[in-house]
Order: structure tokens, then C-alpha cells, then sequence
């Protein structure tokens, strides 16, 4: 069988003596961004400041609605406007008891772009495609992919079980490939990427963009505790646990007293009150507390990839730098 990978089109052109790279592909002609980078709807992490930073730096910066009502949703919309001109997006956890009227949010605010999670978002499809806002769910297999794809989604985002949060079963590497074969929509590359080589591989594997998270988590212009911040940039390869195996809803933070607690309970066969009583509120500990020894420090794989607090344009510019480096060895 013959596999066909897309090329991306790379233009690079000097600009006050510094080289810039330009990319064009699927992804960035649907969202109208300058680079093939979506930054993770991250809960308590994505809010305005990062995404509108991650948008003015070329890539789409995402607005994570999580469990957020309504009016605080359209608030960080109407302030991520005054920080930039830019395409940004809104990520909505279906399962969220607001989602009906986070829907009709983004329409009143005429965001753009949606992804979404947790959930299907068929029953807002009509209302988003007559407001012309963009759709890509977040998927952990082929059969979701498809399923998305006949609702009419523009994309999805196929995510491997190398992120951080609540994962799936299948790594980026495996997951990736099997949803550009299943599927005629455009395919975005999560879980596991940090720089260029995870930029450029994704490529390989068929993907027309990328989504990263952890990696955005540690920039500048994130508004998350120094605490949490500085975890991710001392981790180390193997210091990501994956707790709730149990409970059916896996989910991989950094390791700490939290999770070493949390996976001592499931060993010993406790119930799902006693773990959910251990981790509630533990995010927002962690994220805004600074709290990253009992707190929930949501994280993937690729924070042992994450060696400095960077901006975010600066993350962007070095991860397409190299980028297009491999790229342009890879399709000759």
C-alpha cells in the first residue's frame, strides 16, 4: 500500500535580519493562523492572557471553558479581543452543566473556533455552521474520529495517551496515523509534543497540525503558579503517574504526595467517593495555590522535554524553526 503523506508548503523570509518561517497547510488555511500550532484548552490553565498571547504569536490560542459559567466564559472572550485581533477558539467540556449556554456564547461572541470534549457537540452543529465557527473535537480513537466526521466537524484533534489530563488508551504515535487513514478531515497531532521533532513527526505521521499543552503551561505569558511552572521544568522522563485507571477516567499528572496517595488507595481497591473526595478542587489548588505536592498537577509526557520558561512566541518561533529544519530533510 502506498502512503501519501500532505507537504506542508514552508516559505522562509528575512525580516529585520531574522529568518522567519511561514507554513501553509490544511490547518492554517481553515483557521486562518499564520502556524499549524493550537495551544490546549487546558482547564483553570487556558485563559485569556495565554491565548490571546498563543494567537498573537501565530498559533490559535484556545480559551478553556471547563465547568466555567457562562458569563465568565464570555468575559475572557471579550477580553481576549482587546489583546489581540487575531483567530482564538474556546474549548467546551460537553459534560459541563453550562454547555448549552457556553454554545450560544460563542455565537453571541462571534469566536471563531471551537474544540470540544468530553461528549459529542452534534446537537450545537447547525447553530455553529450557520454562525460559520469552525469545529474540532478532541478524539482518542478512529471510531470517534468518524463519528465526528459525519456530524460535520472541520477537523479533529486526534490526542495520544502522552498528554496531560484526562487521556486515552492509544499513543500519538499509533493514534495518529489510524485517524488521517479513517478519515478526509484535516487531523491535528496532541500528546507528547514539545518541540520540532514532535512538530515534524506529527507531519510524518500524516497530521496537517499540532495541539501542546504542557508546553504552553510553562511560557511567560501562562498565568498558573510559579510552583507549577517550575515542576514541569524540573520533570524528568518518568515523573508523570497516571491515576483514576480504575474509575474508567484515567487522568496523568506530575508525580507528587497526591498521586502516590491516590494510586496507594486504588491498589487497595477503595471506592470511587473516597478517590474523588482525595482529588476535588485539586487543580485549582495547584494552579493558583501553587500547591504541587497535594494539589492536582496536570501535565504529559513531554514536560521532561520542557527545560525553560519561555514566551510564547518564542516557543512557537523555536518549535518551528526545527521544525521546518526536519521537515525540509524528511520530504526531499
Amino acid at each position: 500500500m502506498k502512503i501519501e503523506t500532505k507537504r506542508p508548503i514552508i516559505k522562509k523570509k528575512k525580516v529585520s535580519g531574522e529568518s522567519i518561517v511561514k507554513m501553509k497547510t490544511e490547518i492554517t488555511e481553515l483557521l486562518g493562523i499564520e502556524y499549524p500550532i493550537i495551544q490546549g484548552g487546558m482547564a483553570w490553565v487556558a485563559e485569556y492572557h495565554l491565548a490571546a498571547a498563543v494567537s498573537e504569536a501565530g498559533g490559535l490560542g484556545i480559551i478553556g471553558a471547563a465547568s466555567a459559567p457562562p458569563e465568565w466564559v464570555r468575559e475572557q472572550i471579550q477580553k481576549a479581543k482587546k489583546m489581540t485581533d487575531k483567530p482564538f477558539g474556546v474549548n467546551i467540556m460537553l459534560m459541563s452543566p453550562y454547555a448549552d449556554e457556553i454554545a450560544k456564547v460563542i455565537v453571541e461572541e462571534k469566536v471563531k473556533v471551537v474544540t470540544t470534549g468530553a461528549g459529542s457537540p452534534e446537537k450545537y452543529m447547525q447553530m455553529w455552521k450557520e454562525a460559520d465557527v469552525k469545529v474540532i473535537p478532541v478524539v482518542a480513537s478512529v471510531a470517534l474520529a468518524k463519528r465526528m466526521e459525519r456530524c460535520h466537524a472541520d477537523a479533529v484533534v486526534a490526542e495520544g495517551t502522552e498528554a496531560g489530563g484526562h487521556i486515552g488508551e492509544a499513543s500519538t504515535m499509533t493514534l495518529v496515523p489510524q485517524v488521517v487513514d479513517a478519515v478526509k478531515i484535516p487531523v491535528i497531532a496532541a500528546g507528547g509534543i514539545a518541540d520540532g521533532r514532535g512538530f515534524a513527526a506529527a507531519f510524518m505521521l500524516g497530521a496537517s497540525g499540532v495541539q501542546m499543552g504542557t508546553s504552553f503551561v510553562a511560557t511567560k505569558e501562562s498565568t498558573v503558579h510559579d510552583n507549577y511552572k517550575a515542576k514541569i521544568v524540573k520533570a524528568k522522563d518518568i515523573d508523570t503517574k497516571v491515576t483514576g485507571r480504575s474509575t474508567g477516567h484515567p487522568v496523568r499528572n506530575l508525580r507528587n504526595k497526591q498521586t502516590n496517595t491516590y494510586l496507594k488507595l486504588e491498589a487497595e481497591g477503595a471506592g470511587l467517593e473516597q478517590l474523588e473526595k482525595l482529588t476535588l478542587g485539586g487543580l485549582r489548588k495547584a494552579v493558583v495555590d501553587g500547591d504541587v505536592d497535594n494539589g492536582s498537577v496536570m501535565a504529559g509526557q513531554s514536560a521532561g522535554l520542557v527545560k525553560e520558561i519561555c514566551s510564547c512566541k518564542d516557543l512557537i518561533t523555536k518549535v518551528m524553526t526545527q521544525g521546518e529544519q526536519l521537515l525540509s530533510k524528511g520530504f526531499d
